[in-house]
């Protein structure tokens, strides 16, 4: 579970801009909360769901993209040695331009919460340290500094391994992966004390930045290879009041001369050539049942919207806490995109009422969720740009305000800030 992220010097992030997930006191809507699983620790609740509201270039989608800098460094793969890392320090200070950008995550797995902080520039991480607190007690496990004497380490006194170990683990950690990457790669089955904190950093977050595109295509994959994923994908669209009732994908193959004229025809949106100079033409046909009876209509003809939704379907369907994680962590950059209010009501209300908590984060411009009473003030959040162009990030709930107040109206109004400054033509 996520409880609380940090960013600083990072795209349009200057100052240290802090998202939290811990749920605010004497609040009403307490099933927009859940107590996390703690050993030996009372901790507060954590929502379930936050949004984040701002005008264009506010940067909300920098926030998102800065929570998926992790996962994306921690995955890295020790041979992409000449690939900078994904960060870029905050462009309008130029004492920063030569300063890492700088990331701070608490998150709790296993029973236990972590904090681990990094720091890199694209050419190397700076620093990285890692604190557990079991039973609430602060314990540092490692931390990594890189100086003009190389990389210093520092162990905690329950950090495992022996010395030899730490020092191979040192030696083969290059400049551009972090240290835990490589301990849990080159461990025995007997070390695990570094394995669950590394998988939450891996695996926990799943980031969509760049549309549904890339996803759609994945699940007709699926629903090709197997029909329970052809159902699933029909059923969740049912649930969300679109009346398809099956997804077939069929397959053609063509020698490859051919196929270029075949490429003309409407519904061929996969297209694969083997060795033998064959083409495979992919089209995903989806049944759409009405009063008078039912017609197949090719995935090209379907609406934006509903190619996103069976785009949608596949992380929706994993999010849920499953072998790898305690928890997935949906992040979702403008989940709203072609998709009517109304349905992105019914995702964040089907999201709160499932029985196994999860966490969903989005960012969207369709302020219809602050009218529905579906969510809580300390669920609703604010970017905007200061006049140095930095981006600053503010629940509504550090506002004064009443708990029944018309979120809407008065966003609109400007009490909240964040809206854009539109000149008027002339």
């Amino acid at each position: 579970m996520l409880v609380e992220f940090s960013v600083s010097n990072f795209r349009s992030f200057r100052e240290r801009q802090t998202l939290s997930m811990v749920a605010a006191p004497r609040l009403r809507r307490r099933e927009n909360v859940f107590k996390p699983t703690l050993s030996g620790e009372n901790f507060p609740s954590l929502l379930k769901v936050a949004v984040i509201y701002g005008p264009n270039a506010s940067g909300k989608s920098n926030l998102l993209r800065a929570l998926d800098t992790i996962t994306t460094i921690a995955r890295r793969e020790p041979t992409a040695r000449d690939t900078p890392l994904p960060v870029a320090p905050f462009r309008f200070d130029a004492e920063l331009a030569m300063s890492p950008s700088e990331f701070e995550v608490h998150f709790i797995q296993q029973g236990i919460r972590y904090q681990f902080n990094l720091a890199a520039t694209a050419e190397r991480v700076v620093a990285e340290q890692l604190i557990a607190f079991p039973g609430g007690k602060e314990t540092l496990l490692y931390s990594r500094r890189h100086t003009s004497e190389g990389d210093q380490y520092a162990f905690g006194d329950d950090m495992e391994a022996g010395n030899d170990l730490r020092q191979t683990w040192k030696n083969i950690t290059p400049p551009k992966s972090l240290f835990i990457a490589q301990a849990v790669a080159n461990s025995s089955e007997d070390l695990t004390q570094l394995k669950a904190p590394f998988v939450w950093l891996s695996k926990a977050i799943f980031t969509l930045l760049h549309g549904m595109s890339g996803m759609a295509s994945a699940a007709q994959r699926l629903a090709q290879k197997h029909d329970i994923h052809s159902l699933s994908i029909a059923a969740f669209l049912q649930e969300v009041d679109v009346p398809i009732s099956e997804i077939k994908v069929e397959s053609m193959e063509l020698p490859s001369l051919l196929a270029s004229d075949s490429l003309l025809t409407p519904g061929h949106e996969e297209i694969s050539t083997d060795s033998k100079r064959t083409t495979t033409l992919n089209r995903t046909l989806l049944t759409h049942k009405t009063a008078l009876g039912e017609a197949k209509i090719t995935f090209d003809e379907e609406s934006d919207g509903t190619k996103n939704l069976i785009g949608f379907w596949l992380p929706w369907t994993t999010k849920d806490p499953n072998s790898y994680s305690d928890s997935c962590i949906l992040a979702v950059d403008e989940l709203d995109s072609s998709l009517h209010p109304k349905i992105v009501e019914a995702l964040v209300e089907k999201h709160i009422s499932a029985e196994i908590p999860s966490q969903l984060i989005f960012t969207t411009h369709d302020t219809h969720l602050m009218d529905t009473k579906l969510m809580r003030r300390d669920q609703f959040w604010i970017t905007e740009r200061n006049p140095n162009g930095a981006t600053e990030l503010r629940s509504i709930h550090q506002f004064k305000g009443r708990e029944g107040e018309d979120i809407e109206k008065r966003y609109f109004e400007g009490r909240y800030r964040g809206l854009p400054f539109v000149r008027k033509m002339v």
